[in-house]
């Protein structure tokens, strides 16, 4: 269960970087739903455009597959890139939120704009592209948070990590008793700990 809502926080991220790569190559689908901005880019320097958000679209990449790969041990270092993880799922909430929130403001009139505004830009980033980073950050921190539960880890390496021991029940009462394990004094300490 915990791996499946980080595959599907990766889903959504691929998601994003598909249509970040899908411009980049040239692309036009949905691309008024980013900002006219992103429209007159792509028309007078499409070079320059292809390039960043190629950029764009493997950081994108990159930040749906990390998790995974942390959580199936494939990265060196996991407390970092677990403090990596959280943050950047945390900033994808807040970003994600607070512009689908505005954007919602701006298109039901509750906020205004003294200039105006793009309608299709405004739709796209109110119900696709915002709550898309919204939702993406909101897996990735459920996945996390799911995976990694320190109570679990401590209950399973025990609390004496000092003194390896194996828990089993006793045959008569069916009450647990602590057999200290006789390889203990071969392994090393660090390895002690996972018995």
């Amino acid at each position: 269960m915990n791996t499946r809502v980080l595959w599907a926080a990766a889903l959504a991220g691929g998601v994003h970087a598909t249509f970040s790569l899908y411009w980049a190559l040239g692309g036009r689908v949905l691309l008024e739903t980013v900002g006219p901005w992103a429209v007159t880019l792509a028309d007078t320097r499409p070079i320059a455009a292809g390039v960043g958000l190629t950029a764009v679209g493997v950081l994108k990449l990159a930040a749906a597959a990390v998790p995974l790969m942390l959580v199936s041990g494939r990265l060196p270092a996991p407390g970092i890139w677990r403090i990596v993880c959280r943050a950047g799922a945390g900033l994808m909430v807040l970003y994600g939120g607070v512009n689908a929130a505005v954007a919602w403001l701006v298109l039901s009139g509750v906020v205004t704009s003294s200039g105006g505004y793009d309608r299709d830009a405004m739709l796209g980033h109110a119900a696709l592209w915002d709550p898309l980073f919204l939702l993406w950050g909101v897996l990735l921190l459920l996945g996390l948070r799911a995976h990694h539960n320190p109570r679990r880890i401590k209950s399973q390496v025990g609390a004496n990590p000092g003194r390896p021991t194996t828990r089993t029940p006793h045959h008569a009462s069916g009450e647990v008793r602590e057999q200290r394990n006789p390889r203990a004094s071969l392994l090393p300490q660090c390895d002690q700990a996972m018995l």
